[in-house]
């Protein structure tokens, strides 16, 4: 199975090869405006796969006012806490994130604090196969250089602990996350087939962007 994963979009949309299941993990649109979700939706119906899937991020306010703004014409699947399956494969898709002082108050959608993010992550069935986040666990491709500005490097972890408790409950195959645009990448167990057979998370943050906004990291593909 042919899995294309990007995230954190931002309004830059890439050309993708087709394939079996796209992930689009959260953050679609330039500035949340309606106009800018039209072209989120025309891309992404525009797209060839067998199955699309696509989750929230903070900076998509407008998902937070209704369960699914999916127009007819776009043939996708919409997860905000809540399943869907392929091939056989159990998905559960969840866009929350956390909250940190000084943060955007026009990009707070879906963030909380660890109290809030474990309950919603305690809502994940132990037997999901893939899942999607707009977030990082706590360690894995979550970290920021606080002064990067300064030019004093400050390193920081800043992934969800209540993620990192939730992913070892339930062991996925895949792990899909962005949010954190200098942690992209991919890291853990490799699969080629099979459904991934000799089962280990993979971990995929797919970021489109890069900490300065720029849309230079490619789309990760994985054979399941």
């Amino acid at each position: 199975m042919i899995v294309d994963c990007v995230g954190d979009l931002h309004g830059a949309y890439p050309k993708l090869e087709g394939g079996d299941l796209l992930i689009v993990a959260g953050d679609c649109t330039t500035n949340d405006k309606d106009y800018s979700w039209d072209v989120f939706y025309e891309w992404l119906a525009a797209q060839k796969y067998e199955k699309k899937i696509y989750i929230g991020g903070n900076h998509d306010n407008r998902l937070t006012m209704t369960k699914d703004m999916t127009p007819k014409h776009c043939d996708a699947h919409y997860l905000c806490d809540s399943a869907t399956s392929f091939e056989g494969l159990k998905i559960w898709g969840s866009p929350w994130t956390l909250t940190f002082p000084g943060i955007n108050p026009h990009c707070t959608a879906f963030t909380g604090d660890e109290e809030l993010l474990a309950s919603k992550f305690a809502l994940i069935p132990d037997d999901i196969d893939i899942l999607i986040t707009h977030g990082p666990p706590y360690g894995i491709m979550d970290m920021v250089d606080r002064g990067r500005f300064t030019y004093r490097k400050q390193i920081e972890n800043v992934g969800s602990v209540s993620l990192s408790h939730a992913v070892a409950r339930i062991r996925p195959l895949l792990h899909v996350y962005g949010h954190i645009h200098q942690g992209y990448g991919q890291c853990g167990a490799y699969f080629e087939g099979a459904h991934g057979m000799g089962r280990g998370v993979h971990y995929i943050n797919c970021s489109h962007m890069n900490e300065d906004y720029e849309p230079v990291n490619k789309p990760i593909r994985v054979i399941l």
